[in-house]
């Protein structure tokens, strides 16, 4: 499937601001499942953008505004061919080198657990006989128990929390999901992009071509020499109607748009949308999968 996606940020800042510094993850991931065709960024005002991988392996484009401003707008381009993804044989066993997975079992910004949160993780698997297995109770029990509703909860809210008051959007539905399975010395990784779907709560296929979402999350965990991904909020496979941005511990490390700015200004309003589009393509050729867990840098 071809998607195009188009991302528009608008700062409006209520007195001059002399200088902003920003980072921007915009650009899909390149991998296995999905194939970038091209990507643009346009910044208003101008400023010249300099790009690179982040520590986890996401793309992120870097400005710096530095003269005089009262709005500023950031505006992404991007054309990705997607495929399906693979579900792994239940025979699969966990990975069998916790170190290289080291970061992704260990507490992080907005993944943290208490007692409750390893019981609900241990009680969800019960009866589960394999990795795989074990996986996929985490997941299927995460979504039985949270009610997706909107507005209830902040990036910020604690995953202990989420699971008193069960309910969330998709944030809080991998936040619980990552920790629950980080509990149970099962590594997993937070996943941010987006999902062509009129409401990705539930990822029904949309009746129009081009429909405006917002950000989705989902999460990995390792098999083999790849990463299986799984989407806790509308317990649909991951597939070709996923778009990958980036992956990181938790949502602190994939955040879209961040900066800081220098000025009198007090305060900026800040509207922002997501366009997606589609055609289908022919899909693109698999390429051998590379060894995924010699660095985190892996795009995979």
């Amino acid at each position: 499937m071809r998607i195009d996606l188009r991302y528009v940020s608008s700062f409006t800042y209520d007195g001059p601001v002399a200088q902003s510094h920003n980072l921007l993850r915009a650009r899909p991931a390149d991998d296995r499942h999905q194939r970038v065709i091209s990507y643009a960024v346009e910044v208003d005002p101008l400023a010249p953008i300099r790009s690179s991988f982040d520590y986890w392996g996401t793309w992120v484009d870097t400005f710096a505004v530095v003269r005089e401003h009262r709005r500023l707008s950031v505006a992404a381009e991007a054309i990705v061919e997607t495929r399906p993804h693979d579900e792994p044989g239940s025979d699969v066993e966990a990975p069998g080198d916790p170190f290289l997975f080291h970061e992704y079992l260990m507490p992080s910004p907005h993944v943290t657990w208490d007692p409750d949160v390893a019981a609900f993780a241990h009680d969800a698997i019960d009866g589960a006989a394999g990795y795989v297995d074990q996986v996929h109770a985490v997941v299927e029990s995460v979504g039985e128990l949270l009610t997706y509703t909107p507005g209830i909860t902040e990036v910020g809210t604690p995953v202990a929390e989420i699971l008193e008051h069960r309910s969330g959007v998709c944030q809080d539905y991998a936040h619980l999901t990552i920790a629950s399975l980080r509990s149970l010395g099962i590594p997993a990784r937070y996943v941010s992009g987006y999902l062509y779907a009129s409401d990705s709560a539930v990822g029904d296929e949309p009746v129009d071509d081009e429909i405006t979402v917002s950000t989705h999350a989902w999460v990995e965990v390792p098999v083999d020499s790849a990463w299986w991904a799984l989407d806790p909020t509308n317990q649909l496979p991951v597939g070709e109607r996923h778009v990958k941005i980036g992956h990181g511990r938790d949502y602190e490390d994939v955040t879209p748009l961040r900066g800081v700015y220098h000025g009198s200004s007090t305060s900026a309003g800040l509207e922002a949308s997501v366009a997606m589009s589609r055609s289908d393509l022919p899909q693109f050729d698999l390429a051998p999968a590379p060894d995924l867990f010699s660095a985190q840098q892996t795009q995979q």
